[in-house]
């Protein structure tokens, strides 16, 4: 049974930091490409960051600069540092894995920027 498990999330001030974890079991993590996208209240899920199973990256320009993705497949883990947060970054964070045969999401972990 595949799960993805993200964990990290919780409420920070503007200006402040948070590390989102998202941890996978029962897939082949070492040959997916892993997302992460946000969902914030009234809008549609969007799209934020990207790793490939080599390691490249890509961000979605209103996190660039302020968010690190990267992955450890040792772990089965990818991860999402997020800093210089922002009030508008307040969504809840979906991780996202593309395996050559389908996909799968995690449950998602609440984001809030507020001071």
């Amino acid at each position: 049974q595949v799960h993805l498990v993200e964990s990290g999330g919780g409420l920070v001030q503007p200006g402040g930091s948070l590390r989102l974890s998202c941890a996978g079991s029962g897939i082949r993590f070492n040959i997916a490409a892993m997302d992460w996208n946000r969902q914030a209240p009234g809008k549609q899920r969007e799209w934020i960051a990207s790793v490939t199973p080599g390691g490249s990256t890509d961000y979605t320009d209103s996190v660039k600069g302020r968010f690190t993705i990267s992955r450890d497949n040792a772990k089965n883990t990818v991860y999402l540092q997020m800093n210089s947060l922002k009030s508008e970054d307040t969504a809840v964070y979906y991780c996202h894995a593309r395996l050559p045969v389908r996909d799968y999401w995690g449950q998602g972990t609440q984001v809030t920027v507020s001071s």
